[in-house]
């Protein structure tokens, strides 16, 4: 039987502080953009720790905490999984893509080439553990794998922001070069590719909009016009 704990970390605040907590919040993450030119300027790895074991606090499905983080800063390796992913890119761009993908991403003017791949400081490939290992070798069920690595890369994009830092999440596909590269064990797959760093100072982002409230929320209250 798991021993519980009292309940830290939720102080007693009214509705006025509340409001004005989560409006911070929501201001400091409206400036989140994705980038893809950034500065060689050095990130101390602690900054990157720091990230992760935040990521690594996202809920999951029976504590199973089924995540790998792989932060590269090795400019060899770096260099190997640009190559790699480039080479995907290629196929993806020359053929693989359906014209109806390719016309969604033309606003953005990406292609194959993904330079942000050495020049950022970092790379944090996250892993979704498929199943665990057990210290004899057996297999050990993980549970909702796919929805609590979502969870904890939306944790780790959110601090690295709180860092001050660009991010850029990159999904070639397939990713399995990844997995290579990096040396991981068969029973994680690759699930997502975090390039951050500082953005270049002649950085650009598309001019685009986000949906209104209106248009990405529900409220079911149960007073006069529930649910419009």
């Amino acid at each position: 039987m798991t021993r519980h704990d009292p309940l830290p970390g939720y102080p007693a605040l009214d509705d006025e502080e509340r409001l004005r907590r989560i409006e911070a919040f929501e201001a400091g993450l409206a400036s989140r953009r994705t980038v893809r030119d950034f500065a060689a300027t050095p990130v101390p790895r602690a900054v990157i720790e720091s990230a992760i074991r935040t990521a690594g606090r996202a809920p999951n499905g029976a504590n199973m905490q089924p995540w790998t983080f792989v932060a590269v800063s090795d400019p060899n390796v770096k260099r190997r999984v640009r190559a790699a992913a480039e080479a995907e890119e290629e196929r993806f761009y020359g053929g693989r893509a359906s014209q109806e993908w390719l016309d969604a991403l033309r606003p953005f003017g990406t292609d194959a080439r993904k330079p942000f791949l050495e020049t950022a400081p970092w790379l944090i490939a996250v892993f979704a553990q498929n199943h665990g290992l057990r210290p004899d070798g057996t297999k050990e069920k993980h549970y909702y794998v796919k929805e609590s690595v979502g969870i904890a890369c939306g944790f780790l994009l959110a601090a690295l922001h709180q860092a001050g830092l660009a991010t850029l999440t990159h999904t070639p596909s397939p990713m399995g070069f990844l997995r290579e590269i990096l040396d991981r064990p068969r029973n994680e797959s690759a699930f997502l590719l975090v390039v951050t760093g500082v953005p270049a100072d002649d950085a650009t982002v598309p001019r685009i909009d986000k949906k209104p409230l209106h248009d990405i929320a529900r409220f079911v209250t149960g007073e006069e016009g529930a649910g419009s």
